[in-house]
């Protein structure tokens, strides 16, 4: 059965593979021996490798060990994680925070113990894997509205049975498009039709906003949005995901989200080494400035050359190719001349869609991105893309 599965994937070139890189992740890798141009991280500011985070998880494990033991509940909270949650509630504004071993955890455990059975969830059609898997768990009705259409978000609410638990599920940045939600205007309907509002900030978190709070402080409705998700792997460099909000909310999921209560917490180190991370986040916000003029240099490069982009907002820079086949194509192209951007195909993203999903970061240099526009102009060029 496994085999003639896996051979229908490869058939409808949707099979993927995993491949080693033998170096930290960084603007460049090590890739089968050779110094490839990385375009496909989520490390956007570059902290996976800053000497800060790095010695803050080294520090932690030699005092605190290289894991945690157990779940929090059971052998208690170490101080790094304390840590990190009074450094993420200030962080985010918010009165408390909790962290969890991965976003995708979070979202699957977190969206059921706010809603159940006889509750309603309303979730933008492009939400990520994990925001779908959590409101399919939580046993409430689930409909889905037209991406970023607020419009048909309003139809449905107004359609919606009286008093009845509605929540509203978004992500922030959508991770394949590289779009912004509409917040102000999902805040707004929120409030007229008596609803509440689930973020995921998960590529929002230390890139947008004036300070980089992410995308509730990029569109001005912080105090708008009770539910805040995000994840401590993209923009903060370490690993795990976080819920913040009121200190009731908080205590609340620590007595009945089952994906905190039954799993062992993530080792001190990477707590310490997230901590780190959000200090240099506010204390260099050069870093940020650095992010989104190497993100116009790219989209700009790329507008040049005549590929189509998505509407992206952000350092993710889809090139939208349509078939998985041409997308592969182009994607093995661009290793040969030294970059690395795999394909994304289906059902990651809707059919007829597949791309090469662009990611740029702080750290890459002018001369990078120079490098990296000349190997996609050849790579469009061979085959007839541009």
């Amino acid at each position: 059965m496994f085999k003639q599965q896996l051979k229908k994937l490869d058939d409808q070139h949707l099979l993927r593979r995993l491949r080693t890189i033998s170096s930290a992740t960084g603007p460049t890798v090590l890739l089968d021996g050779r110094e490839i141009i990385l375009l496909s991280s989520n490390n956007y500011l570059g902290l996976a490798t800053h000497p800060t985070v790095v010695n803050a998880a080294i520090e932690a494990t030699h005092r605190y060990g290289a894991g945690s033991g157990a779940a929090r509940l059971v052998c208690g909270t170490l101080t790094p994680h304390e840590t990190l949650e009074n450094t993420l509630a200030r962080f985010k504004g918010t009165e408390a925070a909790l962290t969890f071993a991965a976003g995708y955890l979070a979202n699957i455990s977190a969206i059921p113990a706010l809603i159940g059975k006889d509750g309603l969830i309303f979730a933008d059609r492009l939400c990520h894997a994990s925001l779908v898997d959590g409101c399919r768990l939580s046993g409430a009705t689930f409909r889905v509205y037209r991406h970023g259409d607020m419009n048909h978000l309003e139809q449905l609410l107004a359609r919606r049975p009286a008093a009845q638990r509605t929540l509203i599920v978004t992500d922030g940045i959508f991770s394949m498009d590289g779009d912004i939600a509409p917040m102000k205007d999902m805040a707004h309907l929120a409030e007229r039709y008596g609803a509440e509002i689930y973020v995921d900030d998960a590529h929002g978190t230390g890139i947008l906003g004036r300070t980089g709070r992410g995308t509730l402080e990029h569109c001005e409705v912080e105090s708008r949005v009770p539910y805040q998700m995000g994840t401590l792997s993209k923009a903060i460099g370490s690993a795990g995901g976080y819920l913040a909000g009121s200190a009731t909310f908080i205590t609340y999921l620590v007595n009945t989200c089952r994906g905190f209560i039954y799993t062992t917490a993530t080792p001190p180190g990477i707590a310490a080494a997230a901590t780190a991370a959000i200090q240099v986040i506010e204390q260099e916000p050069e870093r940020r400035t650095r992010l989104w003029r190497n993100r116009e240099r790219l989209a700009q490069g790329l507008t040049r050359l005549g590929f189509r982009l998505a509407a992206s907002e952000s350092p993710i820079l889809p090139v939208i190719i349509g078939d998985p086949d041409r997308a592969m194509n182009l994607a093995q192209a661009l290793l040969t001349e030294g970059v690395y951007a795999p394909a994304i195909r289906p059902p990651t993203v809707p059919p007829a869609t597949s791309r090469i999903r662009l990611t740029i970061t702080a750290d890459h240099t002018d001369e990078q991105i120079d490098r990296a526009l000349a190997a996609l102009e050849r790579a469009g060029r061979s085959l007839n893309l541009i």
